[in-house]
């Protein structure tokens, strides 16, 4: 694939953002390099030496993170990789410890979470409370009959609720598993069911756009598809009750001692979901060392976050970055627990929460960035956002514009776009607080991270657009994949392309600089006359066009189809006519990308399929596109709005 930036050779991009000397040198960053000279005789001239060292000699990198970090293990490891391969390694044998133990090891009245719900109920809690909180609901939970190895799951918002139960189901060394209670009840089902718990816990209700939403009916769904389960505790989220059900209070209302079960290095801590788009979800399951290591070397050294900041990031408990937000605790920053729509009354509530509450590191998603720069929102020239250093992005490829609208509307902070994925939970291209920001890049690779772009050989290659590998293990890769006894769905997964090498499905281009620009996802890709394109590329393009609000383009090249369309769906603003605004289109698309990149068809839609996750279904409209079954092409119940698939199967109908 060609790089198609306007004006712009190879390795020229825009340099945006330069951090100051004085906030490197006193980083966790340089803090750890200085550690690394000290104690291990390691010095390395900069960010680029210190990755080389990081994905080469992976003992040494993993083994020093711990010790820095100060793990604590119960149990010494008796090496810290016993074998380099891919799948099957296996991360500091031996080892036993306890994520909740780091989370919870700092005994102060310092801030743990600040929580804010749309209706204005807050809350703020310090770490000693928290303490005393998991310290009951474990408690409650032994009462409950929950063990070591028990699955736990919740159906909860992002609240103090939600964290407390996690914690207190990982100080036991039973597993935690969460979805956000705006999924429907069969897409719980299919998630929860599987992985047989035994405790559900459930809020009675939430609040979404100025509503109140009952869950009691999926509650009661779920009791009743769950045989495994031995109680339901309800949290009384909005005033409502149930019969038969421990409420949340009386788990609170009994003090004890706060214990820890030590675990083996990869004991679950939690299972996560694919999609789910295409069938059942896959449980992917990670352990509790990977993730206590991992995320100490992004929030520390990555993020830059300790005592005294204030870490936000707009998430549910259904996606990854949620399990991202709540490890802040590791390294003693303050959470900010958001819980309600990014747009009521307005855009702009999540900048009043910034100021209101000092936040340092504000995360996000690229849609909602590009939201408010499509809706004109300036948010520094109406708060006070002068404790923001950094604005983290991910769940999409952040555009040039986006980061544009960044330094001109929100002001000179960092900007960390990034990437990653559920199956690490972690991202793998990241920012670092002592490098640069240059215009539509994402600044490194995170340090541990081997990750490269392969072209169609298998070669790796650089300033060219490739395929997303991972070269070498990472301790956070999932444990396994929940009922997969033989390993064959996450080998089928991962590494069936590349055996040995974790192939992830995006297209990356890794400039000479170190830095990184995503395309999209690679099973998703434009292939017009030989000149593949990722479809970021084009949404950038498509939705800059005024009138444009949304888009989805698929093409059918390759699909079952011999004479393959490139079609674009298109989601327009209120009283915009298709036909006034193609020439616009089309003219923008063979400037901006190629004359191949110009759609056959525009096709007005009054919605883009997503799913529950809010990511564009483009792999299963190319299915159904293709005479795929629908019910073979996409599970219904993986989608937040399965009604916008009518205009698809429509048009697969009338397709030749």
């Amino acid at each position: 694939m060609t790089d198609t930036r306007a004006g712009t050779a190879a390795g020229e991009a825009e340099l945006l953002w330069r951090p100051d000397p004085d906030r490197v040198a006193d980083s966790h960053m340089a803090a750890f390099r200085s550690w690394l000279a000290t104690e291990k005789g390691l010095e390395f001239a900069d960010y680029p030496a210190l990755w080389e060292w990081s994905v080469t000699e992976l003992e040494a990198f993993w083994g020093a993170l711990a010790e820095h970090f100060g793990v604590l293990f119960h149990d010494e490891p008796t090496a810290v990789l016993a074998e380099r391969v891919m799948p099957g390694a296996r991360w500091f044998p031996g080892a036993t410890l306890n994520y909740a133990e780091h989370a919870l090891r700092h005994d102060t009245d310092d801030l743990a979470v600040v929580f804010h719900r749309e209706d204005g109920r807050a809350e703020q809690i310090t770490y000693r409370e928290l303490r005393r909180r998991v310290a009951s609901v474990r408690a409650g939970l032994e009462r409950l009959g929950v063990r070591r190895g028990d699955r736990v799951v919740a159906l909860v918002p992002n609240s103090p609720e939600a964290l407390v139960a996690f914690l207190a189901t990982a100080s036991l060394g039973a597993v935690w598993s969460s979805c956000s209670p705006d999924f429907g009840a069969r897409a719980v089902a299919d998630r929860f069911a599987q992985i047989e718990p035994t405790v559900l816990v459930a809020v009675d209700g939430y609040r979404y756009n100025g509503r109140g939403f009952d869950v009691r009916p999926t509650v009661e769904r779920l009791r009743a598809a769950i045989p495994s389960l031995r109680a339901t505790v309800l949290v009384d989220y909005l005033g409502g009750t149930l019969p038969d059900v421990v409420p949340w209070e009386s788990l609170l209302a009994e003090e004890a001692e706060l214990v820890f079960e030590p675990v083996p290095f990869d004991h679950p801590l939690w299972v996560l979901y694919s999609s789910g788009t295409t069938g059942l979800p896959k449980g992917i399951v990670q352990g509790h060392g990977g993730i206590v290591l991992e995320h100490l070397k992004m929030l520390a050294l990555h993020s830059d976050l300790g005592p005294g900041d204030r870490f936000f990031w707009f998430t549910t408990t259904g996606w990854m970055m949620w399990n991202f937000l709540v490890s802040g605790l590791l390294v003693g920053t303050t959470v900010v627990l958001y819980d309600g729509s990014p747009a009521h009354p307005d855009l702009s509530v999540l900048w009043r929460l910034a100021e209101q509450h000092r936040v340092t590191y504000f995360g996000t998603s690229a849609p909602y960035i590009q939201s408010c720069l499509k809706e004109g929102v300036r948010p520094a020239e109406r708060y006070d956002l002068t404790a923001l250093r950094v604005v983290g992005s991910t769940g999409a490829p952040l555009t040039p514009e986006g980061f544009r609208w960044i330094t001109d509307a929100v002001g000179d902070v960092q900007i960390a776009s990034v990437s990653g994925g559920t199956d690490l939970c972690t991202a793998f291209v990241a920012a670092s607080p002592d490098l640069p920001v240059w215009l539509g890049e994402l600044s490194c690779r995170a340090l541990g991270a081997a990750v490269r772009a392969y072209d169609e050989a298998g070669e790796a290659v650089v300033e060219q657009v490739g395929e997303l590998v991972i070269t070498e293990p990472m301790p956070s890769m999932p444990v396994r994949f929940w009922g997969d006894e033989d390993g064959s769905r996450l080998r089928e997964a991962y590494f069936d392309v590349y055996p040995g090498v974790w192939r992830h499905g995006d297209w990356i281009r890794i400039t000479a600089r170190g830095s990184a620009v995503i395309y999209g996802r690679s099973d998703s890709t434009l292939n017009r006359g030989g000149v593949r394109m990722g479809t970021s590329e084009f949404y950038r393009v498509v939705e800059g066009v005024p009138g444009v609000v949304d888009s989805l383009v698929i093409d059918t090249s390759g699909a079952g189809r011999t004479d393959g369309e490139l079609l674009c769906f298109l989601v327009l603003a209120e009283g915009v006519d298709l036909a006034d605004l193609t020439p616009a289109l089309k003219a923008e698309l063979r400037a901006s990308l190629s004359p191949r990149h110009v759609p056959d068809r525009f096709v007005a839609v009054a919605e883009v399929p997503r799913t529950l996750n809010g990511k564009k279904c483009e792999v299963p409209v190319k299915k159904i596109l293709a005479g795929t079954p629908p019910e073979k092409a996409v599970s219904r119940d993986a989608l937040r709005n399965p009604d916008a698939l009518t205009p698809f199967l429509g048009l697969a109908h009338n397709t030749p």
